[in-house]
């Protein structure tokens, strides 16, 4: 006789279990603690077994009546409904494990020790921020291109064209190292190629025309503010590094008495080497004497850290430049890369090795920090020479210049 729920509700807990069955091989067992759980016994190839449907009150009658009659289905259909649900449940498992999130989150660590930190965070962040809310619990094998064009769009809305390319370029990384690890077939932002709109790639703001490069250099060299910042602001020029990497100079990388820096490229964890001028050389030990016993060379207000990564563009800002269309940190790069080649006529691998581009050689050497060692040298002390009769009124032939720095 079937069960009502009165009588479930009523059921008492006794020294031993005991079952009140409801038909068709299920019962509700009563445990000595007042557990009450559903199960059905079956048949399956000869054998007596137990399937549990669930615990009473979350699992109502109603429910288990219906898992009963879907085990019951399976049966009919010669399936064991026992190892079915072991079956769906091992499959849920592997699901979970290979989630987009979980793919996402092995693959950020095999990759972000050989990256830079900065960048590693930036790569973090684009996938907790904008694609694994929305993508990272889902099978990997079961995301779809449309998927992953609504998380891109979401993107897109909020103004951030180039992120939301990033986030594509991200996306595509994971599904590349499922489909290596056998989690997916392929990767499906394959098929959003051209779909996202095209990003206007903008220049880092530099002046590369002698005679306002005059100007600016006389500007540095006036600058009202902290030592710091006045230090960084003349051997920027000299050293046209990044400006993340200037300003997380080391002392210890330094030599001044061989004229050499040695650090890592902060895209590429690669060595680098750069010549130092004389000029650069005396900047240097100018400001060892107030930040040497530091280990940063630009230390910040904080003296345990280095300076602001705004500092160089807001001392630019305060002498007049505009730094959205005249000169940023960066444009001094630009501007040795423009002058160095048009101007003083140095050969453009030379100029691409002292940038720290990677510039494949008939070897298909990506880069070597060593490369053109000796040209590099006479390069950085021939483009301080120029700066300073640049600064003078004093332009030298650019030919005139080239032959001297190669003599």
């Amino acid at each position: 006789m079937a069960l009502t729920d009165l009588e479930i509700r009523s059921a008492r807990p006794r020294e031993k279990a005991y079952r009140m069955t409801d038909g068709a091989g299920m019962y509700l067992e009563v445990s000595p603690s007042g557990g009450k759980h559903w199960r059905l016994k079956y048949r399956f190839a000869g054998k007596e077994k137990r399937l549990a449907l669930g615990a009473y009150p979350l699992i109502t009658i109603k429910d288990a009546r219906k898992r009963r009659d879907d085990a019951r289905r399976l049966l009919a259909n010669g399936v064991d409904p026992g190892l079915e649900r072991r079956i769906q449940k091992a499959a849920a498992v592997e699901r979970a494990e290979n989630s987009f999130e979980c793919v996402a989150r092995e693959w950020f660590a095999r990759q972000a020790p050989t990256w830079a930190k900065s960048h590693a965070d930036k790569v973090i962040a684009r996938l907790e921020n904008d694609v694994l809310p929305w993508l990272g619990g889902r099978p990997i094998s079961e995301i779809t291109p449309p998927e992953i064009l609504a998380v891109l769009r979401r993107v897109e809305k909020r103004g951030a064209v180039d992120t939301a390319h990033r986030v594509q370029q991200n996306i595509g990384q994971v599904l590349r190292y499922g489909v290596a690890t056998g989690r997916v077939q392929r990767d499906a932002s394959a098929d959003l190629r051209g779909a996202l709109t095209p990003v206007q790639h903008t220049h880092f703001a530099s002046i590369t025309d002698p005679e306002q490069v005059a100007g600016l250099l006389r500007a540095l060299d006036g600058f009202q503010g902290t030592f710091v910042v006045q230090c960084a602001l003349r051997l920027a020029p000299l050293v046209f590094v990044r400006p993340g990497e200037l300003r997380n100079a080391e002392w210890t990388d330094f030599d001044l008495d061989r004229a050499t820096w040695r650090y890592q490229v902060s895209k590429t964890r690669t060595d680098h080497l750069v010549p130092l001028s004389v000029q650069a050389v005396r900047i240097l030990r100018d400001l060892n004497a107030l930040t040497g016993h530091r280990r940063y060379v630009f230390v910040g207000r904080d003296v345990k850290k280095p300076m602001s990564g705004a500092a160089i563009n807001a001392a630019l800002r305060r002498m007049g430049f505009d730094t959205k269309t005249e000169i940023t940190g960066h444009g001094f790069r630009a501007m040795a890369r423009t002058i160095l080649h048009e101007q003083l006529r140095f050969p453009a691998e030379v100029i691409e090795h002292q940038l720290a581009h990677r510039v494949a050689d008939s070897l298909g050497t990506a880069y070597n920090r060593t490369r053109f060692i000796d040209e590099r040298v006479r390069m950085m002390q021939a483009w301080a020479d120029y700066l300073d009769d640049l600064k003078a009124g004093e332009r030298a032939l650019p030919e005139a210049a080239v032959l001297q720095a190669l003599s």
